[in-house]
């Protein structure tokens, strides 16, 4: 699994880096198909800061979310809690396919 993370009008502290690598480390928990993790963190000169994550997995194609703050950690936490929701309602699916619920 490769991951990857940029910055955009931010320099990346170790700290920052820290953190959205343990996050980005717990994914395949959920899903074992993941690929690659594309973190993606703005810190551009106005109030809101942005975190987007991109997913990549063999089989779904591509799992996105990003998350608008004042906080970047708290972005970056409320951003894979995003993608954690569309891993787990996509592997419901995937799994009641032949049985769906009445």
């Amino acid at each position: 699994m490769e991951i990857t993370i940029s910055g955009r009008h931010l320099e990346i502290t170790s700290a920052l880096r820290q953190h959205a690598q343990e996050r980005a480390e717990r994914l395949p928990r959920y899903y074992d198909l993941i690929n690659a993790i594309e973190i993606t963190l703005d810190g551009s000169a106005g109030k809101m800061k942005r975190a987007e994550i991109v997913v990549g997995a063999e089989h779904k194609g591509r799992f996105v979310a990003h998350h608008d703050g004042d906080d970047l950690y708290g972005c970056i936490d409320q951003a894979f809690h995003k993608v954690q929701q569309q891993i787990a309602e996509h592997k419901k699916r995937y799994r009641n396919r032949k049985h769906p619920e009445e």
